[in-house]
């Protein structure tokens, strides 16, 4: 009988998927390690990097030891793990192969709206800075041509109180409102990694209604994976559907 059955953590097919295993379990932990500040994330990314393809090289050995029936259910387990764990850096790179590695998005190119309470001792040491490089406004408009400002029927001051409403809804920590400047500044956490981006919302009068412009910016990284510009759409998307 050449299926190892039940013993089969000591054999070699057996080891790698244990190792799998423990790869893709650390694949796991990247994310909360940065987000409770265990890891810098810059080593918590890169241990996410590694393992990711320490499983997935485990994960692919077990899958032929299991194709060729040298395994039991410990390494099925590793090849499931294992390749499971390796596709979720695969998919991050798919989905972001036509995205520019800029980290600051806004619906107006020409004149961003400015941070003015979030400040860089607010973001801290070793982030990006809070002004506004005019260079990557090519690359953004290439990327994402559908990013337009939101024009609105309502006067500012009920304008304002939607543009506040959405931001709440969307669970962003709000750091400065203020009606009269027409201006809402905020912190959102991205989910599992824990990374902190800031956001400007600017409301000027346009005719009868209000122009709402909105600014994401990462405080680390170079590039966003979208996650910026995906952000500010789901947000005005908030504002116009309650």
């Amino acid at each position: 009988m050449t299926m190892a059955g039940s013993n089969s953590g000591g054999t070699w097919s057996g080891r790698i998927a244990r190792a799998a295993i423990a790869a893709a379990v650390l694949v796991l932990l990247a994310g909360p390690l940065i987000k409770f500040g265990v890891l810098g994330w810059q080593a918590g990314l890169a241990m996410f990097a590694i393992s990711a393809l320490l499983a997935g090289v485990g994960g692919l050995i077990s899958l032929v030891a299991v194709l060729r029936k040298r395994g039991g259910l410990l390494v099925v387990l590793g090849a499931a793990a294992g390749l499971a764990a390796l596709a979720v850096p695969v998919g991050i790179v798919v989905e972001a192969r036509d995205k520019p590695r800029i980290h600051d998005i806004t619906t107006d190119t020409v004149n961003p709206p400015a941070f003015v309470a979030i400040t860089p001792e607010l973001r801290g040491p070793n982030t990006n800075p809070v002004s506004y490089d005019p260079k990557i406004a090519p690359l953004q408009t290439a990327a994402f041509p559908q990013l337009k400002p939101l024009i609105l029927p309502d006067a500012p001051a009920a304008a304002f109180d939607r543009a506040l409403a959405a931001a709440k809804a969307r669970k962003w920590t709000i750091v400065a409102a203020d009606a009269a400047a027409g201006r809402i500044e905020a912190t959102d956490v991205v989910p599992w990694w824990g990374f902190k981006d800031d956001v400007v919302v600017r409301l000027t009068p346009e005719g009868s209604g209000t122009r709402i412009d909105v600014r994401s910016k990462s405080r680390v990284g170079e590039g966003d994976l979208g996650v910026n510009a995906q952000r500010i759409k789901n947000y005005l998307a908030k504002i116009e559907n309650p």
